[in-house]
């Protein structure tokens, strides 16, 4: 889809879904029975009603929104979002929001849903900053060709800054939008990449309710301050590790070894469901040979068996680094700063830092 900062009205899909809202709402039945968020709608307390894809994009609605929103999630707690399928409950929800945040290119059912139903103000995170390849050269050559030198923007730390995101972004979307066909779309887990997504949901939000805009421009401000205090403190404990290895169950941290200068490999690449081949396990073996790799790491929300196996075979350790699709009582921490910290910290241990 494009353009950020159109408000479609399809009228016969809002009609269509505000009415199947209003049933469902009478009846208590916007659970989703395949792992989605308890829906959305207009809000009874006459906030705004704002429908994230998944926790990433609900953090950054619910810091930034503080009391002037009502958010709810696509994709409940414990589900793994790649694959999560939308319910009727969840596109009458999406029809309904006023707005939509979401990161086109992780959840292919999210994106049908949004570019066929949402009506309101949609913020997709990839219009806010560049998405970038991580694969390795040789999977990835033909690809490169089609980006240019896309895939090296962002690698020295500190490049780039939120003036490039918010308002200015929503005037010059051509500089991000583009095909995301093997392009990698975990972008929240470089603080650097979420802090510029952050200052364009602010923007979003105060383009659907401009009544609170000195709120929202002022909690913009205050997360990203945060964020970028985040990213010193990775700066700070990664820099005497720079150029180490690690081994991830599906290849999310690539935007966060870029920003620090650190080498991902994974088992399955970026889809967390796939097996890989014995050609892959035996080149983890090598590679975790060669590089002196401690440690293999494992995610709350996937199988841990290959992970297990692949360290038990080399008698290497295993830990949990997050990658931050969602928040359980088994993960490391209960938002997104607390996670992250908890990452840096079995980084750094697996790497020899600390």
């Amino acid at each position: 889809m494009t353009g950020r900062r159109r408000s479609r009205t399809r009228i016969a899909i809002a009609a269509l879904a505000a009415s199947s809202l209003l049933g469902l709402t009478g009846c208590g039945l916007l659970d989703d029975e395949n792992g989605g968020g308890d829906g959305g709608g207009d809000s009874s307390d006459g906030t705004l009603d704002v429908v994230a894809s998944f926790y990433p994009m609900a953090y950054l609605a619910e810091r930034i929104g503080g009391e002037h929103v009502s958010v709810t999630t696509l994709t409940e707690p414990g589900v793994e979002p790649h694959d999560l399928d939308i319910s009727p409950q969840q596109t009458a929800a999406v029809a309904d929001a006023e707005v939509v945040v979401y990161l086109r290119g992780l959840q292919p059912a999210v994106d049908e849903t949004v570019e066929q139903s949402a009506t309101g103000e949609v913020a997709d995170a990839t219009h806010f900053t560049s998405l970038e390849s991580h694969e390795p050269a040789d999977e990835h050559e033909d690809h490169a060709e089609d980006h240019g030198e896309e895939g090296e923007e962002g690698h020295d730390h500190g490049e780039e800054s939120g003036e490039e995101s918010g308002e200015e972004g929503h005037d010059h979307e051509h500089e991000h939008s583009h095909d995301i066909d093997g392009l990698d779309p975990h972008l929240w887990l470089d603080p650097v990449k979420y802090a510029q997504i952050a200052e364009g949901v602010g923007a979003a939000l105060t383009n659907a309710d401009p009544d609170n805009m000195a709120d929202y421009e002022r909690n913009t401000a205050a997360l990203v301050e945060e964020l970028r205090a985040l990213d010193e403190e990775f700066a700070e404990g990664l820099a005497e590790v720079e150029g180490g290895t690690f081994i991830t169950t599906h290849s999310a941290f690539g935007y966060l070894a870029a920003r620090y200068g650190l080498h991902e490999e994974s088992i399955t690449g970026l889809d967390p469901e796939s097996e890989p081949s014995g050609a892959r396990m035996r080149e983890l073996r090598e590679i975790a040979e060669r590089d002196g790799v401690t440690t293999v790491f494992f995610e709350t929300l996937v199988s841990d068996e290959t992970a297990r196996t692949l360290a038990d075979d080399l008698g290497l350790e295993t830990a949990v680094l997050d990658p931050l699709e969602g928040i359980t009582e088994d993960s490391p921490g209960a938002d997104y700063p607390e996670v992250m910290r908890a990452n840096l910290a079995a980084l750094r241990e697996a790497l020899g830092a600390a």
